[in-house]
């Protein structure tokens, strides 16, 4: 495994970061809840970026894979700065995101911070508000009191050790809403969605897409497709988006 580079944030973070160069316009993966840049999704992209000759970043959000800090002291805002640091540092011009379950919320936050750095946008499985939508309203009265007395909460995961669940990462997911106003994007963008997925209900993209205002978007579901969006037709999937949204960008 090719060691990272890192970038250190003004907030003094460590990131840790693969750019592969190339044209542009780049495409930057931002990986999803406690997932990390070695990831199926990152590095089919980083092969298909160096078979076409596309700038290509991934990278770790703190408290992420080979970053530094803790998982349990992030939240959305600090991994939505982490993304913001790592695009205006090591990338030039507007930039593709691709998005993957919480890194679609992320590329959201950044199509709202940093317009003009954005060209197209794909989400994979996007999980946007996910920590008010899905995690705090699925909560039972004793989960919610065990939040609020203790600070944190342990659910469990089907990709290995338990979640541990701050009240941080709740109380401030609540100012990084997206859903709860319209969401304006003036590029090419793609849904992805499998009809399959048991982390991120398909009425999740309905209303992303209905809340979503731009010139060129489309959401495909995908039939038994999981959360992983992993297996070779979805990757060829995520390929073609790409593609189409690379040939429309700057054509809207």
């Amino acid at each position: 495994m090719q060691e990272p580079s890192y970038l250190t944030t003004a907030e003094g973070r460590q990131l840790a970061y693969h750019l592969t160069p190339g044209q542009g316009p780049g495409v930057v993966f931002l990986g999803g809840f406690k997932s990390d840049m070695e990831g199926t999704k990152a590095l089919w992209l980083e092969e298909w970026a160096q078979r076409t000759g596309h700038t290509f970043l991934r990278f770790d959000y703190s408290g992420h894979g080979r970053s530094s800090g803790a998982f349990t002291d992030g939240c959305i805002g600090d991994w939505a700065a982490d993304a913001r640091a790592v695009i205006e540092a090591l990338t030039k011009g507007p930039q593709i995101l691709v998005g993957s379950s919480m890194g679609g919320w992320i590329a959201l936050l950044l199509a709202r911070a940093m317009p003009r750095r954005v060209a197209g946008m794909v989400t994979i499985a996007a999980a946007p508000d996910f920590t008010e939508d899905s995690m705090w309203a699925g909560f039972d009265a004793a989960q919610r009191a065990a939040l609020q007395n203790d600070g944190q909460l342990a659910l469990p995961s089907d990709y290995g050790e338990p979640y541990i669940i701050t009240r941080r990462l709740i109380e401030e997911g609540r100012d990084n809403l997206v859903l709860r106003s319209p969401l304006d994007l003036p590029f090419p963008v793609r849904f992805l969605q499998g009809t399959a997925d048991q982390d991120v209900d398909k009425s999740v993209a309905l209303s992303l897409l209905d809340h979503s205002a731009g010139p060129d978007m489309r959401l495909t579901l995908v039939d038994g497709a999981d959360h992983r969006f992993s297996d070779a037709d979805c990757l060829a999937l995520i390929g073609a988006s790409l593609e189409e949204v690379i040939a429309r960008a700057g054509q809207v």
